[in-house]
């Protein structure tokens, strides 16, 4: 049974030019990029020019660009590191939204646990976050602001660059995650006006466990990590050097393919919505859908069923649900919280996510495949 892949949220396959990129710093080209020999110089060539290659995809200096072991470090070593500049014991104001993954809300708890204020600024139904509202959550002492680029599970995009511009006129400091939209869309740092951006690797068809940090020059971090003065001495321990390459190759296939790559997935998942609504034959509530959002994000609320009970009956898809249901109860993700659905309704909510690979008959079999089992649990 051939698995039709349709969760490039959570993770992507390897692209062949990746692979292929990386493979001799895997075998013969292991030297270590500190050290002054021919193999070591190698090695820092080809760790300076993935820098490079991530700095052309986010429009940045590449001495902006820290290497990382994946998304959930940069962004630690962005809220952490703005935060541990001022003197302890810890004080000051961290602004972040209601939209935000995991990789943020807990550095934020784990910096409010150290005496820093915490203030989550809501979105509205339709999954976006209001600038006016970040700008009033503002105090004299806000440290940082972080609002993610587009969200992992609904796919909104978030107005960062009017919310940079604004907070940049309070002097305030700006982060956002873009794991979820770097190669996907658009990510211009300068366009965006933000001071810190994070990315991770393996949402782009490089390996996982490796990510990056945009740090915007004048931008001053503490080390979250101590040692040897590697990454501008804000990361240390020796470079991880065949996923870097990797994640360099990634970087510049993902530039060089941006606006195809954009209306094909867009494409995909318009076709699978569309193949979905008239195989059920009864209106299906898109999260997000009446804003910007990813080309690639189809979150769906089926109505009338467990979406993981759905996903059970069709076990050769590989897709991802908004909520589980245990023992009688649904445990809702942040996202479906934060936009206000219903427990009735968040249990029915599946999300699809096309990526590279991706072909028109993979979407059509997965719309066939759910349907079925949709009308095969209808009461």
């Amino acid at each position: 049974m051939q698995p039709i892949y349709l969760d490039y949220n959570a993770t992507t396959p390897i692209a062949p030019e990746v692979q292929q990129a990386l493979l001799p710093f895997l075998a013969e080209q292991y030297g270590n990029p500190s050290s002054g020999h021919s193999l070591g110089r190698a090695s820092h060539e080809a760790v300076e020019d993935a820098r490079t290659r991530v700095a052309g995809l986010l429009g940045c200096h590449a001495d902006e660009i820290v290497f990382t072991s994946c998304g959930t470090e940069s962004n630690n070593l962005a809220l952490k590191g703005v935060a541990f500049r001022r003197a302890m014991p810890l004080r000051g104001h961290l602004v972040i939204s209601s939209l935000e993954h995991p990789a943020i809300t807990e550095p934020a708890k784990f910096l409010g646990r150290l005496g820093l204020d915490v203030t989550v600024v809501p979105c509205g139904r339709d999954g976006m976050v209001d600038p006016d509202a970040v700008i009033r959550a503002l105090r004299r002492d806000t440290l940082l602001v972080s609002v993610m680029h587009a969200n992992n599970e609904i796919g909104t995009i978030q107005p960062i660059g009017e919310i940079a511009r604004r907070c940049r006129e309070q002097n305030v400091t700006v982060h956002t995650d873009a794991a979820q939209s770097a190669g996907k869309i658009a990510v211009d740092v300068d366009a965006l006006g933000v001071d810190l951006l994070s990315i991770a690797g393996h949402k782009l068809y490089a390996p996982k466990g490796v990510g990056a940090l945009y740090v915007r020059r004048g931008v001053a971090l503490e080390s979250v990590l101590h040692g040897a003065g590697q990454e501008h001495g804000l990361r240390a321990g020796t470079e991880n050097v065949p996923y870097l390459v990797g994640l360099g190759a990634a970087a510049e296939s993902a530039a060089g393919h941006l606006k195809v790559a954009n209306e094909s997935m867009a494409a995909l998942r318009d076709r699978l919505f569309e193949r979905l609504s008239q195989r059920i034959g009864e209106p299906l509530e898109v999260n997000g859908g009446g804003g910007k959002r990813l080309p690639n994000t189809l979150s769906i609320n089926f109505p009338r069923v467990a979406a993981e009970e759905m996903l059970r009956r069709v076990p050769e898809l590989c897709a991802s649900t908004g909520a589980a249901c245990h023992s009688g109860s649904t445990h809702m993700s942040t996202t479906l919280q934060a936009i206000g659905l219903s427990p009735t309704v968040a249990r029915g909510t599946m999300r699809l996510s096309v990526g590279r690979f991706t072909s028109e008959e993979e979407v059509d079999r997965a719309a066939d495949l759910l349907s079925e089992a949709w009308r095969a649990l209808q009461p």
